[in-house]
């Protein structure tokens, strides 16, 4: 088996039906198992699949276990030569799994490489090939310098928008709603760490993989469409908000907190909870409950 891809559903059954659609409906020269891991669904997603797609390993939970850990049992059930951790809110294009295998075969050094994203509309979703946020870069993000000048390499590294999102390159961190890993990665590393309930455990995995010096590329030749927003987060809108912000508190003191001075780090705590305290606000006061929190 050449890709063993791990998806990770909770109340997305249309939005899963869509996804192995495009998986299954498409030519490819890449042979590939999938595993569904469903958290506790109560929207028909497992009579779906039980009658449309026979040959998904599922793995169901009772309840809601989060994401790190059933993406965890997705990718522990793989045989392939690599594993691939997909969303379910994703529509693969043709020609993106030989795309990526091609790539990775070609380029022994690389670890994880990542797909172009793209939004409904077709535009690059920018979060898909990033810079490992630390505080600067986090800084120019959400004060909207990033923005006001984004061909700079001073003020546009945490989403890169410097590079040319049609050229491959290397990035610091790429998203989890698509990644191909090479399993030597894993065998050295272990895979994501269960202390992310959801959240930033892509980026705390490619920290951990650059550390064990392998490589994370961006592939713009392969491409997919993401409708982020859309997943399980919906359903709970309140919950996801606080474990987005759990998690980047738990990446930033795990792996970046030893870098900066005290004072520093507790700009960056008091940041984190003003920007907690922000977003709990708005998405209170807002019609359509969403998590609206754009990584770090």
């Amino acid at each position: 088996m050449d890709i063993s891809i791990s998806i990770v559903s909770r109340g997305t059954r249309q939005l899963l039906d869509n996804c192995l659609r495009s998986l299954y409906g498409v030519a490819t020269r890449v042979s590939f198992d999938v595993c569904v891991v469903d958290n506790g669904s109560q929207d028909g997603t497992l009579a779906m699949l039980k009658t449309s797609y026979p040959q998904v390993k599922l793995i169901s939970l009772p309840c809601n276990q989060g994401y790190t850990r059933p993406m965890n049992l997705g990718l522990q059930s793989g045989t392939g030569r690599y594993l691939m951790q997909l969303n379910p809110d994703t529509v693969i294009q043709p020609g993106m799994l030989d795309c990526l295998l091609e790539f990775m075969e070609a380029h022994p050094g690389v670890g994880i490489c990542t797909p172009k994203v793209l939004n409904r509309d077709g535009t690059l979703q920018r979060q898909c090939r990033r810079s490992a946020a630390r505080p600067w870069d986090v800084l120019t993000y959400f004060s909207g310098l990033s923005g006001l000048f984004p061909r700079s390499r001073f003020f546009g590294r945490y989403l890169m928008t410097f590079m040319d999102p049609d050229t491959t390159h290397e990035a610091e961190a790429v998203s989890g709603s698509c990644m191909l890993i090479r399993r030597e990665v894993v065998d050295q590393i272990g895979y994501l760490d269960e202390r992310f309930f959801a959240y930033q455990e892509d980026a705390d995995f490619c920290f951990r993989a650059r550390q064990a010096g392998w490589k994370i590329m961006y592939v713009p030749t392969a491409s997919l469409v993401h409708f982020g927003g859309e997943g399980g987060s919906r359903s709970e809108p309140y919950s996801a908000i606080l474990a987005w912000h759990r998690s980047y508190y738990l990446y930033y003191k795990k792996n970046l907190a030893k870098d900066y001075f005290f004072l520093i780090n507790g700009m960056m705590y008091l940041a984190m909870g003003a920007k907690l305290a922000f977003s709990l606000l708005i998405n209170l006061v807002r019609k359509d409950k969403i998590v609206s929190t754009p990584k770090p």
